[in-house]
């Protein structure tokens, strides 16, 4: 499937900003399933200061404003070429271990919620077992915008019974690492089919399964990633992989304004 995307992330302040530093993970990189024909990042009211790939593979740009900007706006647009591989990502590769992506983290931290609900998923074989608990992540937490924020635990969402794909995400991550399996989170971009506009990336995760690799679950779909999928950035939750994220001095109220196309 050939798509193309574009992805406009715009701040505003209400009075100028003396400093501030964004830090994009904004550049799918071409891999087993997808191929970059083109892809292009403009910043307005800013500069690149660095471009680096970061421990887990993602190509990084850090950011900073122009001295007293009221403004920054970043473009990222390009085409891209995927398959379906029935979520099948491939062969570990890159600098960090496996063995990292068994680490817990705030936002993933296994409680007896999550305990529970991987010990309710008693199937033997490893694909299977994974399917089975995305399936029931999925009939557990409704997908619900504005019940949970970027600081929302996977225990508090699983709590509540709702809330987006980041939060199926980081169940999966804290169950699938509670039975032992590597897992990563993914960011990127899903090709809806009955829209082009969007108003945020999309998330899902990946657990390593022996023979075949990372493997992908998008537990808010109840599906692997398959053509629609772009991968974008990974990490062990959403802070390594969060599309921008940063920091600013002074005292400057803020305003996001995001806006996103994806379509063949």
């Amino acid at each position: 499937m050939h798509l193309k995307i574009s992805h406009t992330t715009e701040y505003n302040y209400d009075q100028p900003v003396g400093y501030a530093l964004q830090r994009l993970r904004l550049t799918p990189l071409s891999g087993r399933g997808q191929t970059v024909l083109h892809w292009n990042t403009e910043i307005e009211g800013g500069n690149v200061e660095v471009a680096y790939d970061d421990h887990y593979g993602n190509f990084v740009q850090m950011v900073s404003t122009h001295p007293g900007s009221d403004m920054i706006r970043v473009i990222a647009s390009g085409e891209i070429d995927t398959e379906d591989r029935h979520g099948v990502a491939g062969p570990h590769i890159g600098f960090s271990p496996l063995w990292l992506y068994l680490r817990e983290t705030r936002l993933t931290k296994p409680a007896k919620p999550i305990r529970d609900l991987a010990r309710s998923v008693d199937n033997d074989e490893p694909l299977e077992r994974l399917h089975a608990l995305m399936a029931r992540i999925a009939e557990t937490v409704a997908y619900e915008i504005g019940t949970t924020d970027a600081e929302t635990t996977a225990e508090e969402a699983l709590e509540a019974g709702s809330g987006v794909c980041q939060d199926h995400a980081h169940i999966f991550l804290s169950a699938a690492r509670y039975l032992d399996f590597p897992a990563r989170y993914v960011s990127g971009y899903l090709m809806m089919n009955d829209r082009t506009e969007q108003v945020a990336t999309h998330a899902w995760a990946e657990a390593h399964v022996e023979g075949l690799g990372w493997v992908g679950f998008d537990a808010a779909n109840g599906i692997s990633p398959d053509e629609r999928y772009v991968r974008m950035a990974t990490g062990l939750d959403y802070v390594d992989a969060a599309p921008i994220s940063g920091i600013r001095l002074g005292n400057a109220a803020e305003t996001l304004a995001v806006s996103i196309t994806v379509e063949q």
